[in-house]
């Protein structure tokens, strides 16, 4: 054996052990992490739709007149309820499928008003809300304790 194999040997060890670390990280982990990324952007959105309870004019006039949205009334009301509940439910891990299918539906809406942003921003919530609802909220969450209660 050549120095220069024990060289590319000790390099393919050290390369090896690099990528395990991530292997490590638990799932729990990645999962909770993904639900608490992406709840923020929906609500901080949702928190400017609103003024306490009441859908804010500047919003219903957005949904009109830039978004051309049918029915905008009732779509600022829909939206500005989803970006301000669903984001809560996906950091609590409850209804958490359901709530990022919502929201995954939500940013497809979201990508027919503003086609410019997929790559910018709408991949990354593509990704994140097709990541929690492939895999689901994990063990840090309310869906979790409730399937456990009632699976025993």
């Amino acid at each position: 054996m050549t120095a220069q194999d024990g060289g590319a040997g000790g390099l393919a060890a050290l390369l090896d052990r690099l990528y395990a670390i991530p292997a490590r990280i638990p799932d729990w982990f990645i999962q909770l992490f993904a639900r608490v990324a992406i709840a923020p952007l929906f609500f901080i959105s949702g928190r400017a739709k609103v003024t306490g309870l009441t859908v804010t004019d500047s919003t219903v006039f957005l949904f009109e007149h830039e978004f051309g949205l049918p029915m905008p009334v009732v779509a600022a009301h829909l939206a500005a309820l989803a970006e301000n509940i669903l984001p809560i439910l996906l950091v609590l891990g409850f209804a958490t499928r359901l709530s990022a299918l919502a929201l995954f539906v939500m940013t497809i809406v979201i990508q027919f008003v503003y086609p410019g942003g997929f790559w910018n921003h709408h991949v990354l919530w593509f990704f994140l809300l097709l990541f929690i609802m492939a895999r689901g909220p994990g063990c840090i969450s309310l869906d979790h304790l409730i399937a456990k209660k009632y699976r025993s």
